[in-house]
């Protein structure tokens, strides 16, 4: 099984799946198309749903199974998707491959094994909504569960006990510190940037925690840089951007929340603005357009810039930063997610600044280092010296 992108007549985007003879996959393609515009989800939410579908019934085929078998017997598909590497599980292997089984060394780690589950869960139980499977498969993938193992903010505000479909097939996830950049490594590679345009992605992303999606689908009219907006029709008081989500944008773009919302701009990132400008007016050719981001130094020049382009960049500006691992995106926007949880700002403004549906997404970045845990406990009087024995 491969997965493709097509594009469809009306110029929208989406991911499906394609056997081994092109010919799309029925039930993978009605609930990918489901996702993209029936929940209005997207377009690399397709992409990575197709995936890890594709894997699913690359297992199946390969193992003699239909579908619906497979989704029966998901927990051999999980020790399969934990140990087959892509001489197994890759598109041009064509034979079924005997694999090691726990003990083994993993070929893909929990957090992907994870992902692709839920892909299929939620797949099979489209299609059973569909009439297009029995729907007796809910309650193989589904177990009927309490509330009481989740986090306070999860639950009932009333005390209540309530209860919720849990998935029974899943792998334990060691908790451990949200992958973000280090201070050290922002700085390296804002220092490696070659140009003004690639330093002031840098900071939209570390100083502002944009995803690169939000970064490459700004637009001029979304930049807000006087003291105040009101002349331009805005009540947001100082400099800040507006984050929102558009169809249709040429480079791909897409700002994954569906709710607009302000981020205000420290002074380093207005005076980043303000210098990509200038070296953007010296480009004749990238003077017009609305968006924000343009290719100035490769063809089309005035393009609205890819987000992959800027993977790309932070890969080069950490090589020539000599760091041993790149920066990717998303580091940068977990940099700022916990800077701002470290300085003492509350759960709730980091997620509104982040644009997280749930206040609970933003528990990641609670993780105080050793010097605040020590300050924490020299704070708290001991009681030893309160009733004044230790003199």
């Amino acid at each position: 099984m491969r997965a493709f992108a097509v594009r469809l007549p009306s110029g929208a985007r989406y991911w499906t799946v394609l056997d081994e003879d092109l010919v799309v996959v029925t039930v993978a393609d009605k609930f990918l198309r489901h996702v993209r515009f029936g929940r209005d989800g997207a377009e690399l939410t397709t992409k990575s749903y197709a995936h890890s579908i594709a894997l699913f019934l690359r297992w199946c085929v390969r193992t003699g199974r239909t579908w619906q078998a497979g989704a029966e017997q998901l927990a051999l598909f999980m020790t399969w998707l934990s140990y087959a590497d892509l001489s197994a599980s890759g598109v041009e292997a064509r034979t079924s491959v005997v694999l090691a089984g726990p003990g083994g060394v993993p070929a893909r780690g929990p957090g992907r094994v994870n992902g692709v589950l839920t892909a299929v869960r939620a797949m099979v139980v489209h299609a059973v909504a569909e009439g297009d499977a029995d729907g007796r498969l809910v309650s193989l993938l589904y177990e009927l569960a309490d509330d009481r193992d989740l986090p306070e903010v999860a639950r009932d505000s009333d005390g209540r006990m309530a209860w919720r479909m849990r998935a029974r097939h899943r792998v334990h996830e060691p908790e451990r510190p949200v992958d973000r950049a280090s201070d050290a490594d922002i700085v390296a590679v804002l220092g490696a940037c070659r140009s003004a345009r690639d330093r002031l992605i840098v900071l939209l992303m570390a100083r502002a925690g944009l995803r690169r999606g939000e970064v490459c689908g700004l637009r001029r009219s979304d930049v807000h840089l006087l003291a105040d907006s009101r002349a331009l029709g805005c009540e947001v008081d100082r400099t800040h951007l507006h984050v929102l989500r558009r169809e249709g944008n040429p480079n791909g773009a897409w700002a994954k929340s569906r709710r607009q919302r302000a981020v205000p701009l420290d002074f380093l990132t207005v005076q980043a603005f303000d210098t990509y400008a200038l070296e953007r007016a010296r480009v004749p050719r990238a003077t017009d357009g609305d968006f924000v981001l343009v290719n100035l130094f490769r063809e089309p020049v005035g393009a609205p810039m890819r987000p992959d382009a800027i993977g790309e960049l932070l890969a080069a500006a950490s090589r020539r930063a000599g760091l041993p691992v790149p920066v990717r995106p998303h580091q940068l926007r977990h940099a700022f997610g916990s800077n701002a949880a470290d300085a003492g700002v509350g759960l709730d403004v980091v997620a509104e600044l982040l644009g997280h549906a749930a206040v609970s997404s933003s528990k990641v970045y609670l993780h105080p280092d050793p010097g605040r845990l020590r300050a924490a406990v020299d704070l708290v009087p001991s009681p030893v010296e309160q009733s004044g024995l230790a003199e």
